[in-house]
């Protein structure tokens, strides 16, 4: 299929250096990067979206008393952490 298509100099810069490094043409090179885009995107929209439970990160462990500090970092670190 024809088409006209206009490129941004940075992008069409990059697909003349690819095509003169590999000595393939310039129409093969736009329409491999265009498939591995697509093919990418199509790849990244089946996984699930990172998410992380910030209520888990802040949650008081029992048996310790977070008001001491200096007695819970000399339970951690040692008495002598500061000499």
């Amino acid at each position: 299929m024809r088409t006209t298509l206009t490129l941004d100099d940075d992008v069409a810069a990059k697909l003349a250096a690819k095509a003169r490094k590999t000595g393939r043409p310039f129409k093969q090179i736009v329409n491999e990067t265009i498939r591995t885009g697509l093919a990418l995107e199509a790849r990244s929209k089946k996984l699930a979206p990172f998410k992380i439970e910030a209520a888990h990160l802040f949650r008081l462990k029992p048996g310790y008393n977070y008001d001491k500090v200096e007695e819970l970092f000399d339970e951690l670190d040692g008495p002598r952490r500061l000499r």
